[in-house]
């Protein structure tokens, strides 16, 4: 044997891994013993880690050691920490999140557009087709309100009847804030380093995502997490005419036409909401419905709002279903419906809009590839802390089965998620108790459980209901009619008087119930919110002046303004 000393050769490297190993090549150095003593203490602590996480039924996050030839690598095998299909509220904020807790994160984005052709920016159904131009033209039409109340306070004005909307000005006015925000999304990600496709993500196995530009190349994405945020899109009755001349909310905010006098199929949030600011807007609206309006919410309160918007002029047809449109010669739309008996009638309006709910979009990502399971009647995910049945992949937002489908839900959601991923926290979702309004011409906000829904869980015997009914001060010098706007609080009868549920119909609901919500959270009760002092004089002191019940038979209704 030759007397010369051997050098060791490194091994060929696993590929897509780090190699651990001494620089110096030599036998006699003792970096190679200590290194290899460290990786050994880091090991048995990556497993208790691990034990303790499977204690606790964490997900563990820390990167495997894969023991080769003696030596160990870091896996790197995923390009990606976090994957994140979908970039509405919800994905954006667990993106954010986990890129300030050091992840490698990217978003995929896609709009596939409307049968009418709309498409949008970044940013999802929220800032694009949802709660920010849907707010826009509600504040747009309640301005329009005080312009005509403004004379019965002293201002001079040319006469009201000729004060009209500009749809063209409202309509660019909403669509430059839309772009704006899109922008501001798109560079917020540049700074923060998240990497951007718009293409349209679908499965490739469990760990992989293909993204399909509009181009139609591909591109493959891997990823160690994976992050269902999608959410839905509106869905079209399967009737003649209805993809062909309907529109949906996808398409109202930045219709390129007045949308004239307007049907809308279907009262629940977002139709009662399109139908309130067009009406508001001065478009003759009418409402057709099949099924109960608002259906889960309180219905005593949603009488309320839609006895409001019949009398500011709003039709409702109930008990009803579309059966055909078609265009006329001049343009317009030929509507047939039928009753519940039977009955076929018709009209004629300028603009059909949908609004019988939507459709997420699970089929599209092909989950069979992922063994991602769905709920067959609606395709939504049933996940346990956002966890689907497949331990790498969550889902956030309008895809979860039973959540609310409500954009801060889904993005605080997605905070909470990205915080157990990538920064060892345990606090999961509380999906309880979320605050909720419908922007309706008089609003209406709520949090908790409905009358309706308390005395199903709890039983009659064991609930107390207080009502008022109240006079805002702002609506006293234009003499608007105060007979719906009213407060409700729902709460147990006996032992602490917890309460379970407010209602609150009137001006700037949304405000009112946003503090409530804490207060409910951190465990309200009838005596703590009678012995608070409420200021005045606001709408939002009367929830703290609050004492008649219903089981009394008192009547709501006050009898002054500071009674």
């Amino acid at each position: 044997m030759s007397s010369e000393k051997r050098i060791a050769q490194p091994e060929a490297p696993i590929p897509g891994a780090v190699r651990y190993d001494c620089p110096h090549m030599s036998q006699s150095c003792n970096c190679n013993r200590i290194i290899m003593a460290t990786l050994t203490m880091f090991t048995r602590l990556v497993s208790l880690q691990g034990a303790h996480t499977r204690l606790l039924e964490l997900p563990c996050n820390d990167p495997p050691l894969v023991k080769y030839d003696g030596f160990f690598y870091a896996d790197q095998s995923y390009t990606y920490d976090l994957l994140i299909i979908g970039g509405g509220s919800g994905g954006l904020a667990a993106a954010k999140e986990a890129v300030g807790l050091n992840a490698k994160v990217a978003v995929l984005d896609y709009v596939t557009p409307s049968p009418l052709g709309t498409t949008w920016g970044l940013g999802g159904t929220c800032v694009n087709v949802g709660c920010i131009p849907k707010k826009l033209m509600h504040q747009a039409a309640l301005l329009g309100e005080a312009i005509h109340e403004a004379a019965t306070f002293g201002w001079q004005l040319p006469d009201p009847k000729t004060v009209k909307i500009n749809w063209e000005l409202l309509k660019t006015a909403v669509q430059n804030h839309v772009k704006s925000v899109n922008w501001v999304i798109r560079v917020e990600l540049r700074t923060k380093k998240v990497e951007y496709f718009n293409a349209l993500g679908h499965f490739k196995d469990a760990h992989t995502v293909i993204g399909v530009t509009k181009k139609g190349e591909e591109k493959i994405l891997t990823a160690r997490n994976i992050l269902i945020a999608v959410g839905g899109r509106p869905r079209y009755p399967d009737i003649p005419g209805a993809l062909e001349y309907g529109i949906s909310s996808d398409d109202i905010f930045s219709l390129e036409r007045a949308p004239g006098k307007t049907l809308i199929i279907g009262a629940g949030y977002i139709g009662l909401e399109c139908a309130g600011f067009l009406n508001g807007l001065g478009y003759d609206v009418t409402i057709i419905t099949r099924t109960i309006v608002l259906r889960g919410l309180d219905q005593q309160m949603v009488n309320l709002v839609i006895e409001e918007m019949e009398q500011r002029g709003v039709h409702f047809i109930y008990q009803a279903k579309p059966k055909k449109i078609t265009k006329q010669e001049d343009g317009r739309l030929l509507v047939d419906w039928v009753d519940k008996d039977g009955e076929i009638h018709q009209d004629v309006y300028d603009t059909v809009l949908f609004a019988i709910g939507r459709r997420v979009l699970t089929e599209e990502l092909k989950p069979e590839n992922a063994g991602l399971k769905l709920v067959s009647e609606t395709g939504k995910i049933e996940a346990i802390n956002e966890q689907t049945n497949v331990p790498n992949i969550y889902a956030v937002g309008d895809v979860l089965h039973k959540r609310p489908q409500l954009t801060p839900v889904a993005v605080h959601a997605g905070k909470l998620l990205a915080r157990r991923l990538f920064g060892n926290s345990t606090e999961t979702m509380d999906y309880t108790n979320i605050p909720t309004t419908l922007f309706s011409p008089l609003e209406y906000g709520c949090v908790g459980l409905s009358e309706e829904t308390a005395i199903m869980v709890h039983g009659e015997e064991q609930i107390e209901i207080y009502h008022a009914y109240y006079k805002p001060t702002e609506f006293f010098v234009p003499q608007k009619d105060v007979d719906r706007c009213c407060v409700k609080i729902v709460a147990l009868r006996y032992d602490d008087q917890r309460v379970l549920g407010m209602h609150f119909v009137g001006p700037n609901a949304g405000e009112v119930i946003q503090g409530f919500a804490a207060a409910i959270k951190c465990g309200l009760t009838i005596p703590k919110l009678k012995s608070t002092v409420g200021i005045h004089p606001t709408v939002a002191e009367e929830f703290t002046r609050i004492f008649i019940t219903k089981r009394s038979g008192l009547d709501p209704k006050p009898q002054s303004c500071c009674s």
